[in-house]
């Protein structure tokens, strides 16, 4: 085990030493090995309404007029097919309209098959100041000068944008150009000086640096969002370089998170003051054919009424108790004689009861493996000994979670076709009544159907759906969407106040603060 294992604490640098590789973007042959076309848009400054600043420094709710820019394209899903395409070698020609003036510059990259677990570094100088979005995010911290925001006078930018990368891996870079200085706009225009990617070695694993702010936007659907989402969102950057995250659970007692990486086969605990360790490794299995499994590792997480971590083990295809000594008591593994699939999700009644899904999602071949016993995706319950189906109508049970008074049961249901999210009455034995649909989220476009789900202590739902976090009343009405730059999978309410929403999105882990306390689940 790699217990106590430090990753990098609260820094952040690029790597150093000569690269392996560099390759310039300004070049057709450099744009081709990466299989790369930049897209070029001007930039409109237009008027927007927006909102006075209330005695406590944040937007209120008395409007103003205020400015924007279109396109606003840092997103890693702008569509940019109607843009114009300009030759890598063109890439120095005078662009803009001149005097105040802003452009964007944007190029999907593959990364080369040889440089397979490399750190990839972007740098590019802009005449006058560039910022620089990656994977449709833009971080920044307190302080921060150059990297993904503004350098100075014709700077370089300079910036890791992959690290361990994948072969095959595609990275969207989308460059904002800015004529300056802006206070005295000039007369000459927008053009780069440079562009390159850079290759360095592989320089260890996932790593916490010092928080980082990053963009959110919020779609605003009711004006009853504004109780629960702050009128000026923040989203902070925590630890990134992970292969996935999910299922993430706050410890109260020792004021910590934990989350899982399934590709990997590990927990990671997180601690508010930045640190970053190994808390679990082979956390969801450690077979022979390990090979053959994309997520072997644990999922869901939860922490029982005396404290003790329950671990969702999809390659063991069991949901087990940890306990102090390290080792792992089974609570579930079979079903009527036929072992589960891959528990995924779990959530706990105050009682004790325990609730998890279990589809297949974490089979090698998924519902067409070899191994799958049972015919059926399940929802289970495991009450005073006695483990009982709660429902198998759902091919895709992901997301569970209780209502604040834990009378009724939330799952929402990953399949393309039929994104619903069901509700359940729960009976005192861990048995439910017949489920209801409670939304219906398959019209809607956007990436991934429905994963995690958590609710606030007035029954709101905050879904991992299709495009972001959705947010839905307790009658199921949809006050808004979240959307991060990265899609999140699943959440965890933390912190002391319980008003801190972690996110396990992708490869990172981030956080939000809202305006409601989560239930304690």
């Amino acid at each position: 085990m790699l217990l106590g294992l430090l990753f990098w604490l609260n820094s952040f640098t690029l790597p150093t030493g000569a690269p392996k590789a560099t390759i310039d973007l300004m070049t057709r042959e450099g744009a081709a090995q990466v299989k790369g076309e930049w897209r070029y848009s001007d930039v409109k400054i237009v008027d927007t309404e927006f909102l006075e600043a209330g005695g406590d420094g944040q937007p209120s709710e008395r409007p103003n007029r205020a400015q924007t820019i279109v396109p606003q394209a840092g997103g890693a899903d702008y569509d940019d097919s109607a843009w114009q395409r300009i030759a890598p070698n063109e890439l120095s020609t005078r662009r803009g309209n001149g005097r105040l003036s802003f452009n964007w510059y944007r190029i999907n990259v593959r990364v080369p098959d040889k440089f397979n677990g490399a750190d990839v570094v972007f740098e590019t100088t802009v005449d006058d100041y560039a910022e620089i979005w990656v994977d449709g995010e833009l971080t920044r911290g307190a302080g921060q000068s150059g990297g993904s925001v503004v350098g100075g006078w014709n700077v370089p930018n300079r910036l890791l944008i992959a690290k361990n990368a994948k072969a095959g891996q595609r990275i969207q870079l989308a460059v904002f150009g800015m004529n300056g200085p802006i206070s005295n706009p000039p007369t000459n225009y927008i053009f780069m000086h440079a562009a390159k990617l850079e290759f360095h070695p592989g320089n260890g694993g996932p790593f916490a640096p010092a928080q980082r702010e990053v963009n959110v936007r919020v779609d605003k659907k009711d004006a009853a969002l504004d109780a629960i989402v702050p009128l000026n969102p923040k989203v902070y950057k925590l630890a990134e370089g992970f292969q996935f995250t999910e299922g993430p659970v706050w410890v109260t007692k020792g004021r910590y998170l934990l989350f899982s990486d399934p590709n990997a086969n590990r927990i990671y605990k997180y601690e508010p003051s930045g640190t970053l360790s190994v808390f679990r490794e082979e956390s969801g299995y450690s077979g022979a054919d390990i090979a053959e499994y994309g997520q072997p590792g644990s999922n869901g997480l939860a922490v029982d009424r005396d404290g003790r971590l329950t671990i969702d083990q999809h390659g063991n295809r069991r949901v087990v108790r940890l306990n102090g000594d390290g080792s792992e008591t089974v609570l579930a593994d079979r079903f009527e004689g036929k072992r589960l699939n891959s528990p995924n999700d779990l959530v706990y009644r105050r009682d004790g009861a325990l609730f998890f899904t279990d589809p297949f999602f974490g089979l090698p071949k998924f519902d067409k493996d070899p191994r799958k016993e049972l015919p059926f995706s399940g929802v289970y319950s495991l009450h005073n000994g006695k483990l009982r189906l709660v429902t198998k109508q759902l091919p895709g049970p992901n997301g569970i979670a209780f209502s604040p008074d834990e009378k009724f049961l939330y799952v929402g249901n990953w399949q393309e076709d039929r994104k619903v999210v069901m509700r359940y009455p729960v009976n005192d034995d861990a048995t439910t009544g017949e489920g209801e649909l409670f939304f219906d989220m398959t019209s809607a476009g956007g990436e991934d159907a429905i994963d995690g789900i958590k609710v606030d202590i007035e029954g709101n739902l905050f879904v991992s759906g299709p495009g972001g976090i959705w947010v839905l009343s307790e009658n199921g009405r949809h006050l808004g969407t979240i959307v991060t730059p990265k899609h999140v999978h699943n959440m965890a309410w933390g912190d002391d106040d319980g008003r801190t929403l972690y996110l396990c999105a992708r490869d990172g882990l981030y956080k939000m603060r809202l305006l409601i306390p989560g239930a304690s689940q």
